[in-house]
């Protein structure tokens, strides 16, 4: 399950250099249903991987001159300050209930996929307008990425076309930008709680970056309508499947089953007391 898990690592990568989008919605169910980690290690692993390999995408825009620094420095801090408090709420949530938050953000992104057009940014808004605007969707996208562990590309590049009229791709320039700020932000407060295998996300971010590049690189020969509209059906179909697998979320009375539901995908004993000469495919945690 390690070879797989990192084979599907430049998934992730190729997600993200063709979309400008799509890193955690993919890692984190892999590092859950491939790797066998706890919802709240993925999470906290995701982060930091996607953080890495947005920072690659992100230069790689900028020499483009795809990127307004402006805006990523005005919404980049905000985002940083709601995905910190986010990821600090987080020990609020079982890892069932992050997970069902994460299917229902696979199901709006997929949304956003699907859709044909995005509206020509050329309509200004009023400058006030604006800045609360900026507050509001950084601080509330800052706070799911804390909890859900969602880099946010789905919803930052929306709010960077719809409601700051950025062009398209200064949109997703921008975005990774801000992705990469604030996904280390939130990695950084998951530390002070959750235990990471520092191994695993060296590798596994490693062929993700070599995944953004080639993706980049294919952009140009392939289609982006069917790009997005067939990797839309992909997160309708994984948003639907993770809600049901976290259907315990909606059950108040109920225990939090997803902890042994990880384990049971890779062996029975608790990720936890995994030695590291163990060679059951599962990573031990590197402290």
């Amino acid at each position: 399950m390690l070879i797989l898990g990192l084979g599907l690592a430049l998934v992730v990568g190729l997600a993200m250099g063709l979309l400008g989008a799509g890193g955690s919605i993919l890692s984190v169910p892999i590092f859950v249903y491939v790797l066998g980690f706890e919802a709240k290690q993925a999470i906290a692993m995701s982060l930091a991987v996607v953080g890495a390999t947005s920072l690659v995408g992100a230069v790689r825009h900028g020499r483009l001159g795809n990127v307004n620094l402006r805006i990523a420095l005005t919404f980049g801090p905000i985002a940083m300050l709601g995905t910190y408090l986010g990821a600090r709420l987080s020990v609020f949530f079982s890892g069932t209930e992050q997970l069902a938050l994460f299917g229902a953000v696979m199901l709006a992104a997929s949304f956003f996929m699907l859709r044909d057009h995005y509206p020509a940014p050329s309509e200004r808004r009023h400058p006030a307008v604006a800045l609360a605007l900026v507050v509001l969707g950084a601080f509330g996208v800052g706070i799911l990425t804390g909890l859900a562990g969602v880099g946010g590309g789905f919803l930052i590049v929306p709010v960077f076309i719809f409601l700051l009229r950025l062009p398209v791709k200064q949109a997703v320039g921008t975005s990774l930008l801000v992705i990469t700020l604030k996904s280390f932000a939130g990695f950084g407060s998951y530390l002070t709680h959750v235990d990471v295998a520092w191994g695993l996300i060296g590798g596994f971010a490693a062929i993700a970056i070599a995944g953004i590049w080639i993706g980049t690189h294919l952009l140009q020969f392939l289609s982006p309508r069917a790009i997005k509209r067939a990797f839309g059906i992909l997160l309708l179909l994984m948003g639907t499947w993770i809600l049901y697998q976290s259907r315990g979320a909606f059950d108040l009375g109920s225990r939090d089953p997803l902890s042994s539901h990880a384990v049971q995908l890779s062996d029975p004993q608790p990720l936890s007391g995994r030695s590291p000469d163990q060679g059951s495919g599962s990573p031990s945690h590197d402290h």
